[in-house]
């Protein structure tokens, strides 16, 4: 059998490490690259092809969802299974939108990320089974957050601005203008009704959109 050759991008090398250690116990999964940011997997996965690219999205400078994004543009076909540590709705409907076809909540049992990687591979669509009945449940009561009126890009702006990055920084990270950042910025406060950085990151730690 020939094994489901892995590329794995988590900027933290204690939890890569973890990973490859729980993925050696199976005889059908090989990890074949490390990358730790967007933009090194954006390149690996160009150079490796691997069949599953497993993306943790939070991860520092471009993020996972837009390398996400960037790599289902070039490769439509890619097998991309989304990892986080947030257990809101927002991120598996973007991450998904953007062209991931997995999405695993890391605070799931090991063995949940042996059965998204080989479902993933299958070309099936995997979304973590309590965040999958949340969403359900949204769905029925019609019930949505705040941040779901922000386009795809202002969330990504929103995002890195809830981390404390300014709008310089953040045009480079996405390769956006100032201004352009600045006319997303001054959009996300009008849409959430806020009037400064340290709003919008609450409103991110409130959803649990951003770690504390």
């Amino acid at each position: 059998m020939t094994p489901i050759r892995v590329l794995l991008a988590d900027d933290h090398s204690v939890v890569r490490m973890g990973f490859k250690l729980l993925l050696q116990t199976t005889d059908d999964i090989e990890i074949v690259a490390e990358a730790d940011s967007g933009e090194e997997a954006c390149r690996l996965f160009a150079d490796v092809r691997p069949d599953v690219l497993v993306m943790d999205l939070s991860m520092p400078g471009m993020g996972g969802v837009e390398a996400v994004k960037r790599i289902t543009a070039h490769d439509p076909r890619a097998r991309i299974l989304a990892l986080s540590a947030h257990e809101d709705t927002s991120h598996p409907k973007r991450v998904f939108k953007a062209g991931a076809l997995g999405y695993l909540c890391k605070r799931g049992a090991p063995e949940a990320l042996i059965e998204a990687i080989r479902a993933t591979a299958r070309g099936q669509r995997y979304l973590d089974a309590q965040i999958a009945q949340r969403m359900a449940l949204q769905d029925l009561s019609g019930e949505h957050g705040p941040v779901d009126q922000l386009s795809e890009r202002e969330f990504e702006v929103f995002l890195q601005l809830a981390r404390g990055q300014t709008v310089n920084q953040i045009a480079q990270t996405l390769k956006l203008s100032a201004s352009t950042v600045g006319t997303h910025l001054y959009n996300i406060k009008q849409k959430l009704n806020v009037a400064n950085q340290a709003e919008l990151t609450l409103i991110a730690v409130r959803h649990k959109l951003i770690e504390t």
